[in-house]
């Protein structure tokens, strides 16, 4: 196991993407940012016109729920504002892509950038959205701490010993250690682009606050994220 110190993302607030931002170097962690529904949801919904494509309008039209139609728009619309600004390109010229699954020749692993000048990941939960943006391939993920039945259930599936880990956890930590074990393997997961298509009982991560095992080529991190969520990021070496 490695102790990892929990990484801040930065929030995401009016005008960061109005100046050029640094691209991240290999080796460098990856730049975090936080997007919060109740603090950006104006700003995006005045740019989402200028700012998205036409399938992503698209897409954020269908959502029957105005909760998440906006956290859909500002995740979004803060994802290309920022793109813009390390890419040095209007936002809503940044051509995006799915890069080929590793596990069929379907194109729906990674999403990035065309010629991968930048790789970035997204993931968004209850009012919340984690964006990630690294030299290397990278996988975010953010997700609300479930009820206890949802952690007991779920849990179960993860890697035999991160399940006995969880039985062994007092029944009121327990909803926590699985959200923050779901948020490293999902992380990772995304990183490598399998998505959930990997099995989930395959890698050990662990469930601990005080230490993550790290995957072969990969550093795996805790995010801090407001309370009643857990987060974490996953970068290639």
């Amino acid at each position: 196991m490695t102790t990892c110190a929990v990484q801040r993302p930065v929030e995401l607030r009016n005008g960061a993407w109005e100046q050029p931002l640094p691209l991240p170097l290999p080796g460098e962690p990856p730049r975090l940012w936080l997007v919060r529904t109740d603090g950006f949801g104006a700003d995006a919904s005045r740019l989402a016109g200028a700012v998205l494509d036409g399938r992503e309008r698209e897409r954020a039209a269908a959502f029957r729920q105005a909760e998440d139609r906006d956290l859909y728009v500002g995740a979004h619309v803060g994802l290309r504002l920022l793109l813009g600004a390390y890419l040095g390109t209007q936002p809503a010229d940044v051509p995006l892509e799915r890069l080929p699954c590793p596990l069929c020749p379907e194109p729906h692993g990674r999403p990035a950038v065309r010629g991968n000048p930048l790789h970035f990941s997204l993931s968004h939960s209850g009012g919340i959205c984690l964006l990630a943006f690294a030299a290397t391939p990278v996988g975010v993920d953010t997700e609300r701490v479930p009820d206890p039945a949802v952690a007991d259930e779920i849990g179960a599936l993860l890697h035999p010993r991160e399940a006995a880990e969880l039985q062994e956890c007092d029944a009121a930590d327990r909803p926590s250690a699985f959200a923050r074990a779901w948020a490293r393997k999902e992380a990772y997961l995304k990183g490598l682009g399998t998505g959930l298509g990997r099995p989930l009982s395959l890698d050990y991560l662990g469930t601990g606050a005080d230490g993550i095992a790290q995957p072969p080529g990969w550093t795996v991190g805790d995010v801090a994220v407001p309370d009643g969520h857990a987060a974490a990021v996953a970068v290639q070496d």
